[in-house]
């Protein structure tokens, strides 16, 4: 056997090599890596990144300020660049490099800024002060959530209810008087750039200042979860500027038992029943209604249904109506949508044009059920139920 050189000895020596010992990352790392992944996502689902901007909804605005921010810290690009396969950390919008380059990791995540209606969506925040700092130390301890996956749909419909408008965001403002005790299961916030979940309150106890207090259990957007006290949630959103909290589900007083001279007819729910000749609309007929709400005449409003690919190039039939007083039309409609999405039709139909258009308002739904969501309309409890298509019956709404 020939003498082998150096680099071919390297080289068979490599075969026999320990591998490298994988070192576990830190929270703080996780918690960089998982708010990264959600911009991954993002990018793949709509291929291109996040915009800042009023057009975007306010998770995109959240996900391009991110973006900025981990573009800027040398400390994420480092971890972050084996993970970016879409060369993201390399795109020409960075962030101001006088800010960014004296923020760290904790910094980042609890600086993210970004909420409805904020017109300093793009607006890079101040190096934090030391207080504040504190602040964010009570929040900053979270460790990836276990269960996660109980949680997700909850977060799914929140982002829908926001897109839709059923939900809303509130800014907090020190003024606004948020008790600690206003802190209760089931509530979503957003804080630090995260959509966050009050999962569990613990049993109260008396704090060294007298007051009640509560661990909870809170879950983020991200995966993480972290175990504080409830006046620390409270300081902490006080503290953020984009801190926000999401309005409850509740449909409140949609419509007025009766009209009188003070109530002004704002719509009209509308049940339709389509004459298309389709095989699928044929097969389900009995059961299939598209399920509107307009301002103005309903028989003007179908009289040319079947030009229309909305009203599946066919005439329709009126099956029920419901008159609306002082109503905001489209939450309702975006309301009576997402409790019967369960159930819409999935189907397309070409338009005059030959054009493939897809119709979003049939649904299959008996209309002895749909007569009952208007009842649960009227007396508010409409959000507590979604449609199960198995039982063709409304079913509560389970919070996991």
């Amino acid at each position: 056997m020939s003498d082998l050189g150096l680099d071919e000895l390297r080289d068979e020596l490599a075969d026999f090599a320990q591998p490298a010992k994988k070192t576990g990352r830190t929270p703080r790392e996780e918690r960089v890596i998982a708010g990264f992944e959600e911009i991954q996502r993002f990018v793949d689902e709509h291929g291109r990144e996040p915009r800042h901007g009023e057009d975007g909804d306010i998770f995109e605005r959240l996900y391009a300020v991110r973006l900025d921010r981990l573009r800027a810290l040398q400390e994420c690009r480092s971890l972050l660049a084996p993970l970016d396969r879409q060369g993201l950390l390399t795109g020409a919008e960075t962030a101001a490099p006088a800010s960014a380059g004296e923020m760290d990791a904790d910094a980042l995540m609890a600086e993210l800024a970004g909420a409805a209606g904020d017109s300093e969506i793009t607006d890079l925040r101040h190096v934090r002060s030391a207080a504040e700092k504190r602040a964010a130390e009570e929040i900053a301890d979270r460790e990836p959530c276990p269960d996660f996956e109980r949680f997700r749909p909850l977060f799914d419909r929140v982002r829908l209810d926001l897109d839709s408008g059923v939900r809303t965001t509130r800014q907090f403002v020190k003024d606004a008087g948020l008790l600690k005790a206003d802190i209760v299961e089931g509530q979503f916030f957003i804080l630090g750039g995260q959509v966050a979940y009050v999962a569990e309150v613990g049993e109260t106890f008396r704090a060294p200042n007298g007051e009640n207090d509560a661990r909870l259990r809170v879950v983020y957007s991200n995966g993480t979860e972290s175990n504080l006290l409830r006046r620390s949630l409270q300081r902490a959103l006080y503290k953020d500027e984009a801190g926000r909290r999401i309005t409850e589900l509740t449909a409140g007083p949609l419509f007025a038992g009766e009209s009188d001279d003070e109530d002004i007819a704002s719509g009209t729910i509308y049940v339709l029943r389509s004459k298309s000749d389709h095989p699928l609309v044929a097969a389900n007929r009995d059961v299939l209604h598209k399920i509107g709400v307009t301002g103005g005449d309903v028989a003007r409003r179908v009289a040319n249904a079947r030009l229309d690919p909305t009203f599946l190039m066919a005439d329709v039939e009126i099956a029920a109506t419901y008159t609306l007083y002082n109503i905001n039309r489209v939450r309702l409609e975006n309301l009576i949508h997402r409790i019967f999405d369960p159930a819409r039709l999935d189907i397309a139909i070409k338009d005059r044009f030959g054009n493939p258009v897809i119709p979003r308002e049939w649904f299959l739904v008996p209309l002895f059920i749909i007569d009952e969501a208007v009842e649960k309309i009227r007396d508010g409890s409409i959000t507590d139920y979604v449609y199960d298509p198995k039982t063709a019956a409304l079913a509560p709404v389970v919070e996991t």
